[in-house]
């Protein structure tokens, strides 16, 4: 059995110089957004890695993240979910965190 996945929904997250829909609140890229997700800083990982997850839609996040590498990061990344918690919990099969800690 195969797996399709939706397209993204802008095409313009395939373009590194455009700037994505989901980070409103700045002036960061495409291409600039994929180099902080792969910062050498967990924590900085782990905060544009939670903006993704809380803003962004849900067909889009495979586009720049795994699941393995959001349940890597999800003990540092559930302070930056807001209410998206539980979902992202019961998507990737974890338990709900308790919140607040």
């Amino acid at each position: 059995m195969s797996t399709r996945r939706l397209p993204p929904t802008s095409p313009d997250l395939m373009d590194d110089d455009a700037r994505p829909y989901f980070l409103w609140w700045t002036d960061t890229t495409v291409g600039g957004f994929k180099k902080l997700l792969r910062s050498a800083d967990p924590d900085e990982r782990a905060y544009w890695m939670g903006a993704l997850l809380r803003e962004a839609n849900t067909r889009d996040v495979p586009l720049f993240v795994a699941n393995d590498e959001i349940r890597a990061l999800w003990p540092r990344l559930i302070r930056h979910l807001g209410r998206s918690r539980d979902m992202w919990a019961w998507l990737l099969g974890l338990p709900a965190p308790e919140w607040p800690p």
